[in-house]
Parts: structure tokens; sequence; C-alpha cells
């Protein structure tokens, strides 16, 4: 998975001297988490809309007129904005992106590609990532396994059971600790079919322990 396929392409941008109330109206009308910052074709900083809504909400608690009109008529995106942001190359892998953005506590990155700004990446591309890895348009089923040391095997063992039971599979994501390479890892099964209590059944019968079941996208997990 390469971040250009999943980023928000030609983003709106903004200069420095762009005052801070059209900036914050930008950020609402498009549902965008940051602005970057572009002067001369290159970058020069980042506006979050979590500073601009910070900023604004300041103003409004205040209730001073002459606050709300620095606000509104004085302060610009220069005053705000992150300086010299972290990014990441079209090119990059998004695993690389969301390790990038763990390890540096970002939630959006201006992408580059030759120097220029070319998209935006921020937590509502990685939502949309994560729904169509769960399968949440799709009403699919699913089981959680519990840790367990992946051996040659495994996976192919569990397809078998889960599509001998009568279902459908779709996917199977190993789970680990999200920070190093665990020896034990969450098997996330996801599968259409109309028994998940038939699922869990034959793989319990095999030796799994199914810790949580899903009887289908949109309901509510169950503890097993």
């Amino acid at each position: 998975m390469i971040v250009r396929n999943w980023m928000k392409p030609t983003p709106v941008t903004v200069t420095g001297d762009t005052l801070l109330g059209e900036a914050n109206r930008i950020l609402s009308e498009t549902n965008l988490q940051g602005l970057p910052v572009v002067e001369d074709g290159r970058l020069r900083g980042l506006l979050t809309r979590t500073s601009c809504l910070r900023a604004a909400h300041h103003v409004a608690r205040a209730q001073s007129p002459d606050e709300y009109a620095f606000f509104s008529s004085r302060l610009r995106v220069r005053d705000l904005m992150v300086r010299n942001p972290a990014t990441v190359e079209a090119d990059d892998t998004m695993e690389a992106c969301l390790q990038k953005g763990q390890e540096l506590n970002v939630g959006q990155f201006p992408v580059m590609s030759g120097g220029a700004v070319v998209g935006l990446i921020s937590a509502n591309e990685v939502f949309a990532l994560a729904a169509h890895f769960l399968g949440a348009f799709e009403r699919r089923c699913g089981v959680t396994l519990a840790p367990m040391a992946l051996v040659p095997g495994t996976i192919g063992r569990v397809t078998d059971i889960v599509e001998a039971s009568g279902a459908e599979l779709v996917a199977i994501y190993p789970i680990g600790n999200g920070k190093q390479p665990a020896v034990l890892k969450k098997l996330i099964v996801r599968f259409h079919g109309s028994s998940v209590a038939a699922v869990t059944d034959a793989l319990e019968r095999a030796g799994y322990s199914v810790i949580e079941s899903v009887q289908d996208a949109h309901a509510v997990a169950k503890a097993a």
C-alpha cells in the first residue's frame, strides 16, 4: 500500500500571510485536518485544525471585542503554523507512514513528490484504510483468536476450519503489539456466513481460543 493511493491529492494550501479566520473557514468547509503552507512552490509550514480551533475557542471564551478583531483581521497563519513540519513521500508505504506518525505523535503529514506538496494524509485517510481492511461496508462477520505463536501452516489451518464450517473466508489479519515483532499474535478472522456460532465452535474444537465475535461488521462485538 503506497501513500499516493490513499492520500487526499492536490490539497488546499495557504500562504503564511493568510488570515487565520480565513484558514479556519477553509478547514471548516473542507473538513481537512491541516493546511500546508506553501510559498513560492516550497512547503513552509503546516497549519493544523487543532491549533486553529484552539485559537478560535480561546477568543470565544474571552468574549473580548478586541481579541475577536485581532483574530479575524490581524492574526495570520504564520503566527500559528508548525514550521518545517514532518512530511512523507508519495511513494512511501502506508506502513512507514503510520509508524512515523506514531513515533512523532503526528496526526497529519504533507505528502511530497519532487520537492512539491502533492497531497495530505491524516487520520481521515487512516480511518478509510481501516474501514477497507475490516470490511466496514460489507457487513462481514468475524472472530478474534487469542494470541498464539504463528508457525507455518497456522493460517492455512484456520482457513480450512472456517470454510469447512460453511463460511466464506474474506480475510485474516495477524495483529502484534504494534511496536516490535511479537512472538504471539492475535488472529482477526473476517468472513461471510450465517452462523458465527458455528465458526466459533469449529475453531474451539480445533483448540483455538475465541476471545470475541461479531455477527456482522455493524454489530457490537461480544466477548466469547
